[in-house]
């Protein structure tokens, strides 16, 4: 059992020394693993809140009061600011003159309507639209006008040389039949004439029933977003513009920045407040290069690390994906916008962001 040992130890000895003897004689060489693509893609990004409004006023005057501050959590509708301006008005205001213009565009639509169902429409035209009819009488005016246009310098000239005639009776007889011609071809230009404004007219009467139309549907409008006791997002606008008197938030969210004080002047145009909906977060790119977004597609799963929070990683998926380029450092880049699933308290707006694409 010894002797057994001993031999397989000796003739292992001697294999490694033959091995020895062989690499000192010839350079074995090193064999490089094969590196795998990368299976992420990585970008720069900026953080910000799942929607933001920077608002300007839309009248100018002085600032009467102010009823909220930076970092105030605000609902929709609630008023931040006021104004004290001849040109402004508040929201019971605008209500009433809402009501007013409403009232007033029934009306105008009542009297378009009845002035076209008692417009008198020529019975060759009855079965056409008012377009149609302005067209079909413009073609016959035009027909009238080339037929008329042979009588146009001879009609009523009795002069003997216009008509290049020698004999005074040829002369005569020439001249009944050219003023025969000539007034039939002016009664028919004139009968074009008015069968064409007739129609314009026509055509005037429809447009004005449309034109009272969209008044009334744009007055509807402006009074159902004043009287919108829930301050929707969709009528938010039409208090902006109408009830100039008052700064309201458009949406829940929370006040990032109030460029308002008490007692100076606010101009219209001016961004004065911004809101933000912190609830959820996006991060969109800033330098995805052509090269690189050509493997991002919407839906896809990324890993988020903030450079305030190294040790924390977000989970999000990308939301959309530029059509349009911009340039930066020579590079063609593409903005990609990723929301988030996760939260961090520490998040805050404007934060570089580290994006992981996974593929």
């Amino acid at each position: 059992m010894k002797i057994g040992k001993i031999l397989s130890f000796i003739l292992l000895a001697a294999a490694l020394a033959a091995c020895s003897s062989t690499t000192a004689g010839k350079a074995v060489p090193t064999v490089v693993p094969t590196v795998k693509p990368g299976t992420t893609t990585i970008a720069q990004g900026r953080l910000e809140p799942i929607r933001y409004a920077e608002i300007a006023l839309d009248a100018s005057g002085l600032v009467s009061e102010v009823t909220a501050h930076e970092g105030d959590s605000v609902v929709a509708g609630q008023i931040i600011a006021r104004l004290q301006s001849d040109q402004a008005q508040t929201l019971e205001g605008a209500q009433a003159r809402a009501s007013q213009r409403l009232s007033a565009a029934y009306q105008a639509l009542r009297d378009a309507q009845y002035t076209l169902d008692n417009f008198d429409v020529p019975s060759d035209l009855a079965d056409l639209t008012p377009s149609e009819a302005v067209s079909q009488t413009l073609d016959k005016l035009n027909a009238a006008r080339d037929a008329y246009e042979p009588y146009r310098y001879i009609y009523y000239d009795n002069k003997y040389q216009d008509l290049n005639l020698s004999d005074p009776k040829l002369y005569k007889l020439a001249s009944n039949h050219v003023n025969a011609g000539a007034l039939e071809a002016k009664k028919a230009l004139d009968d074009a004439w008015a069968k064409y404004r007739r129609a314009v007219q026509w055509m005037g009467l429809e447009t004005d029933l449309e034109t009272a139309q969209t008044n009334l549907d744009q007055a509807q409008k402006d009074n159902a977003g004043l009287q919108d006791a829930s301050f929707a997002e969709d009528t938010a606008g039409t208090r902006a513009a109408l009830a100039n008197a008052e700064l309201r938030a458009p949406f829940g969210g929370t006040i990032t920045n109030l460029d308002l004080k008490l007692g100076q002047f606010a101009a219209s145009g001016q961004p004065v407040l911004t809101i933000a909906d912190l609830s959820n977060w996006l991060v969109k790119t800033t330098d995805l290069t052509e090269i690189d977004v050509v493997n991002v597609k919407e839906g896809q799963q990324a890993e988020i690390t903030l450079d305030a929070l190294p040790d924390v990683t977000l989970k999000g998926n990308v939301l959309t994906i530029s059509q349009a380029y911009s340039e930066k450092q020579g590079d063609i880049v593409y903005e990609v916008t990723i929301l988030l699933t996760d939260k961090n308290p520490a998040m805050r707006w404007g934060m570089t962001a580290e994006v992981s694409f996974i593929r």
